[in-house]
């Protein structure tokens, strides 16, 4: 059958009616985010054949082949890959942030000087109550601050906690969505718009999950994806149209743990390994403080006891508690602290036993212990913030490679605009000027 320019014209208009259509997609999503160029391929249409003429090859229009996303696998798996180092790093950092404020903040360090500087003055004269009641002030003080900073440790960590068990129902939801895009990519005709709409939809679902945790990915034929959590030797996720269960759990450190099923899970990447980090961190430096209060404790009442006060008395223990939350004051009167030697009487200036005194926190060294926590944190946060620029400007190269690739080029598309637009005209010509033929052909007499 001879090929007629009505349906080529016809076939031509559809064409450029379908190119439009795409252009004014990509150029309405530009800023969505998740969002991949649609082009579409066309093909000539041949017709073989005719009435007495079988090897005979005419071209009859054409036709789309395929709509095709421009998007590359491999840029959007460093996408994601570098994306879930940057969310681990930016929430290690952000809890490490908190617990370095919560120990500042709290002036340990400083009440920590003031008390052993209270005790020095009172070396110059040990039975003044003035310097005695200042003593017993500034112990109430140190222990007050003490306190505070083992409760804001406390609160860091639960803030922690709570935005890990956050993050673990967000991974879920996702596998979850993941395992009906699945379902609905297996029923979907290939080079459907439907199929690209879905596949816009799995690639920003992966994006976001890979910004809780590091995963491994598997893609079907069909578009369908097999994701493992954990990496490529981490454990099933999504397969098929099932979702696993992520689960997390809390040691009485206030450390966390993850598992899928009963498979311990270890994750490298993706803000639930950086609030993991962020709380081993916490869960070190909370028992530092609890042993140097342990230690503070013990020192100090193992040397006050050994002595006598200012009424002649045995010596009794001055602080109690093992730990930065439990540690407390045990005397209000400045006159039970033990500066003089056991047997010692009453009003006694003899401050052999507060020379001892002094000798046992020396012992301990609870300035120095305290700065030396407080140079851990910062210097642990400072070296991560080093680290979280560098992978930002890692994450951020990868992003602008996939958005060169896959994004919209606004230019591009106002081409395509005039192009299409004017393929349609070229056509709808072809089929008037096919009309006009037609019509002289029927005038003919």
């Amino acid at each position: 059958m001879a090929s007629d320019l009505l349906a080529i014209a016809r076939s031509g208009v559809q064409a450029a009616k379908i190119g439009l259509d795409l252009t004014a997609q990509n150029i309405a999503n530009a800023s969505s985010a998740g969002y991949v160029r649609r082009t579409a391929n066309f093909r000539e249409v041949a017709q073989t054949g005719g009435a007495n003429r079988t090897g005979d090859l005419s071209l009859s229009g054409v036709r789309l082949d395929r709509i095709v996303r421009n998007a590359d696998a491999f840029r959007q798996a460093e996408v994601r890959r570098t994306g879930s180092d940057v969310a681990r790093g930016s929430a290690e950092v952000a809890g490490l942030a908190n617990i370095e404020s919560a120990i500042e903040q709290s002036g340990v360090y400083e009440a920590i000087v003031d008390f052993e500087s209270s005790l020095q003055r009172l070396t110059q004269d040990p039975v003044d109550t003035s310097l005695r009641a200042s003593v017993i002030e500034k112990a109430r003080t140190m222990v007050s601050t003490f306190n505070i900073a083992g409760q804001e440790m406390a609160a860091a960590g639960e803030g922690l906690r709570f935005a890990a068990t956050d993050g673990v129902a967000q991974v879920n939801r996702l596998a979850q969505e993941l395992a009906r895009t699945n379902s609905r990519l297996a029923r979907a005709s290939d080079a459907s718009s439907d199929q690209t709409t879905l596949l816009d939809q799995r690639d920003k679902l992966l994006e976001d999950l890979s910004g809780f945790a590091n995963i491994a990915t598997t893609f079907g034929i069909d578009g369908q994806v097999q994701v493992r959590i954990g990496g490529a030797s981490g454990e099933d996720l999504v397969t098929g149209t099932s979702a696993a269960t992520l689960a997390i759990a809390t040691a009485a450190d206030g450390t966390i743990s993850f598992s899928v099923g009963a498979n311990p899970l270890t994750l490298a990447g993706g803000s639930l390994a950086g609030q993991q980090l962020a709380l081993t961190k916490n869960a070190q430096l909370q028992g530092d403080l609890d042993q140097l209060v342990d230690d503070m404790v013990t020192g100090f009442n193992a040397a006050q006891t050994a002595g006598a006060d200012l009424d002649g008395a045995s010596g009794a223990a001055i602080f109690a508690g093992n730990s930065a939350a439990s540690f407390e004051l045990l005397v209000d009167d400045g006159r039970r602290l033990a500066t003089a030697p056991a047997g010692s009487p009453a009003g006694s200036r003899d401050a052999t036993n507060l020379a001892a005194i002094r000798t046992a926190l020396a012992g301990v060294n609870p300035a120095g212990t305290m700065d030396a926590i407080l140079f851990d944190i910062s210097g642990t946060l400072a070296g991560r913030n080093v680290t979280l620029d560098a992978l930002q400007t890692i994450a951020d190269t990868a992003k602008v490679a996939l958005s060169a690739q896959a994004g919209v080029d606004l230019d591009q598309e106002a081409v395509n605009l005039v192009r299409f637009q004017q393929a349609f005209q070229a056509s709808g010509k072809v089929m008037q000027v096919a009309s006009d033929i037609f019509d002289t052909i029927l005038a003919i007499r």
